[in-house]
C-alpha cells in the first residue's frame, strides 16, 4: 500500500455521507403544525425557507448550496446564534438530550444510517407533523420528508435535542 491509498480510502469514505439516494420526495400539502421551544420557530422557519437550495458536497452557506451537516450548521447559526459540530458523526455525538423518536418536536436533529449497518451518514431537521427537512444527495436539493417514509423508516437511528430548557432560559 502507498501513501496515496489511505488518503483515497479517506476521500471515499467522506463522499458516502449525505449522498445515498433517497426516495422521490412527495408533495407538501400543508405547513406542519407544531409547538415551539424558544428559537425552534425561528430555526423550522429558516429550514423551510431553504428547500430547492441545491445539495453540494462539503457545501454550507445558501449561495454554495449544502450538505446535510452543512444545512443543519447554517440554520442554526442564523437562525438562533447557535453553533453545531460539522460532521454528522460529531452532531450525534454532542452532549445534547437524546430523544425518542415519538417525543420529538421542532428543531431537534434527526440521525440516519443511509449507508446501512449503524453508523450515521445523513441527519435533518424535524420541523413537526412526522416531517423533516434535509439535503439529500448530489444532484438534489434540500427538501421536505416524511418519517413515515418506510426508507427513512429502515434508515432512522436517533435524534437529539438542540434546544432545551436551559437554553431557552439562558440565550
Amino acid at each position: 500500500m502507498n501513501v496515496t491509498t489511505p488518503v483515497v480510502l479517506l476521500l471515499a469514505a467522506l463522499l458516502t455521507g449525505c449522498a445515498a439516494r433517497p426516495p422521490a420526495p412527495q408533495p407538501i400539502t400543508h405547513v406542519p403544525a407544531v409547538s415551539f421551544y424558544s428559537g425552534a420557530e425561528d430555526v423550522l422557519f429558516r429550514a423551510l425557507g431553504l428547500v430547492g437550495t441545491p445539495y453540494v458536497y462539503g457545501g454550507n452557506t445558501p449561495a454554495g448550496g449544502f450538505d446535510c451537516s452543512g444545512l443543519i450548521g447554517y440554520v442554526y447559526r442564523d437562525a438562533a446564534g447557535i453553533s453545531l459540530p460539522r460532521t454528522t458523526r460529531e452532531l450525534i455525538g454532542m452532549r445534547a438530550p437524546t430523544v425518542g423518536r415519538n417525543a420529538l418536536q421542532s428543531g431537534d436533529l434527526v440521525f440516519f444510517a443511509t449507508n446501512g449497518g449503524r453508523q450515521v451518514s445523513h441527519a435533518g431537521i424535524y420541523v413537526g407533523d412526522g416531517r423533516f427537512v434535509h439535503a439529500p444527495s448530489s444532484g438534489g436539493t434540500v427538501r421536505l420528508d416524511s418519517l413515515s417514509n418506510s426508507y427513512w423508516q429502515r434508515t432512522y437511528l436517533d435524534a437529539k435535542r438542540v434546544f432545551t430548557t436551559e437554553l431557552a432560559s439562558n440565550p
